[in-house]
């Protein structure tokens, strides 16, 4: 799938997921490992601006959030872009581990990764609130997805 939809670099969302965790253990510091996240986030493809509309918008976030999809290939394939920093890298993130991958791969991920990876529990109220709405807006579209495909 081509730009500005994220292809997946490790072969499972597990993989992602452990390579995440093993990039941002070289940092002791949660602001380090922000920083980290931000630099993600400047490595997103473009995401065109005729895109940045209501109907593309996650609700429920702090900051602006648009994500877009398709379905091709069995897979579901995610673009993404925040008009925060932190937020677009937490995008990158997500969609590193979520895009690219067959709806069961998606929906077989246990969301608490992100707990796990110490990401969360520095974030503000809203901003965590914010990554919720964008797992479940991803996870309802692995669902419809699923259905789809029967």
């Amino acid at each position: 799938m081509e730009p500005p939809f994220v292809s997946p670099t490790e072969p499972s969302p597990e993989a992602a997921i452990a390579a995440i965790r093993e990039e941002l253990s070289f940092f002791d510091d949660w602001m380090d490992r922000y920083e980290q996240v931000i630099d993600w986030g400047r490595a997103l493809p473009p995401f065109p601006e005729a895109w940045k509309e209501p109907a593309r918008r996650v609700e429920g976030c702090q900051s602006q959030v648009w994500l877009e999809h398709r379905v091709a290939e069995g897979r579901l394939w995610l673009a993404g872009a925040s008009d925060a920093a932190i937020v677009q890298g937490l995008v990158a993130l997500l969609l590193r581990v979520y895009s690219g991958r067959r709806p069961e791969e998606i929906l077989a991920v246990d969301p608490r990764f992100l707990i796990e990876l110490d990401l969360i529990g520095n974030l503000s109220a809203n901003r965590g609130n914010g990554v919720a709405a964008m797992i479940r807006r991803i996870r309802a579209l692995a669902e419809e997805a699923r259905a789809r495909a029967g």
